[in-house]
């Protein structure tokens, strides 16, 4: 099957002019320029990869940590629609046996991939093991020290599907913790209190990312550069960042990129249940969290998650200044890197999935293919 006639999002991060080819699933020949083959005439569509979201805990009133098959098939395939070809699923700070569930029921979806959804590629194991300060909306009553065995049995018992897991680095036992974790997934700071010093030690213990940026950490100082400060100068480190609007300010967004610059930031939805919903009451951990219009907050006040698709965030991301190529990359390649599925994910290049989203020039989604499916 072939494509013709579009820009291309290229593995150099640029639109190109050309088109490519679909074979059992996976891009075959990208080329340039126009063709007069046989084929799909995308009329100079845009089309870039499909957006990946390494951090997002669930949508249509269904929650990952909830352990239910459905409700994170049901999560699968409004990514999918939403122009989302892969996920990696975030937990809660929840007990080891919730987690356990949840943890099989993502291993029994990346197994049997329905067609048309967004494919399960890992977890995000968000918590236990934070800051009681800094814990946001977790829920305080089953945060933990940094347990290696435990993170290593829930580990292989998804059969390695956990590839990203957060730690807070002032606490005790993290240092040791990273050390190790790192040698099976990508270990990243989160909800934490932690000074620079700490922050450093646990980089150069193996952490190379760093969960929602700006959110549940320190600010940044100039005496105190803290969390941000030591991930900043390290270039082995990523961030997330959540660009719902509501969670980041545009100009911490644009300060964001000049920081890490485009190679090294991660856009993430950070999405709870209730996105895709009416304003309500929704649970979140065990605990309630109320919705209205685009903000989620606990019963505190305290901001929870989004209710805002990665798509949306992207563009999001555009509309505050940002050039749609360092966007796009933000939403596709670098996510791809952090999950280590560059190889399978991320771009459009020969012998990768052929997941990609065809868009108009100002990026709306017009249609979504997995596998070289059409959604």
């Amino acid at each position: 099957m072939v494509f013709k006639n579009a820009n291309i999002f290229t593995e150099d991060f640029q639109f190109v002019r050309g088109g490519f080819t679909v074979e059992n699933g996976r891009f075959g020949k990208v080329f340039e320029g126009d063709c007069d083959c046989k084929g799909y005439d995308l009329g100079g569509a845009y089309v870039i990869p499909g957006l990946i979201d390494v951090h997002n805990h669930g949508n249509s009133n269904a929650d990952f940590s909830d352990g239910d098959y459905e409700g994170v098939a049901r999560m699968a395939a409004y990514l999918g629609a939403n122009g989302v070809t892969s996920f990696a699923p975030a937990s809660m700070t929840l007990p080891y046996d919730v987690l356990e569930k949840a943890f099989a029921t993502a291993a029994k979806l990346h197994a049997e991939k329905p067609a048309g959804s967004s494919k399960l590629q890992g977890i995000q194991m968000e918590g236990p093991f934070f800051s009681e300060k800094k814990k946001g909306a977790q829920n305080g009553a089953y945060l933990r020290l940094p347990d290696y065995e435990a993170f290593e049995k829930l580990y292989h018992g998804c059969g390695g599907l956990v590839k990203i897991v957060d730690v807070a680095p002032e606490l005790e036992g993290a240092e040791e913790f990273v050390a190790k974790a790192s040698k099976l997934c990508t270990v990243s700071i989160a909800h934490t209190d932690s000074d620079y010093e700490h922050a450093k030690a646990a980089i150069d213990a193996g952490v190379t990312h760093l969960t929602h940026l700006y959110n549940a950490m320190p600010p940044i100082h100039h005496r105190k550069p803290g969390v941000i400060g030591a991930c900043a100068e390290n270039k082995k480190v990523r961030a997330e960042l959540i660009c719902d609007g509501i969670h980041v300010h545009p100009s911490s967004i644009r300060m964001a990129f000049s920081l890490f610059g485009a190679s090294r930031i991660v856009l993430i939805s950070d999405a709870l249940r209730c996105c895709g919903m009416p304003d309500g009451t929704y649970e979140l951990g065990g605990q309630a969290v109320y919705l209205k219009g685009k903000t989620c907050t606990l019963a505190d006040g305290t901001l929870a998650g989004s209710v805002t698709n990665l798509f949306d965030c992207m563009r999001n991301v555009i509309s505050y200044g940002i050039a749609p190529e360092k966007a796009v990359r933000a939403a596709t390649w670098n996510p791809a890197c952090a999950l280590g599925l560059e190889n399978e994910i991320g771009s459009i290049a020969p012998g990768k999935c052929a997941d990609f989203v065809i868009c108009d020039a100002d990026l709306n989604r017009k249609a979504v293919y997995i596998d070289g499916e059409l959604v």
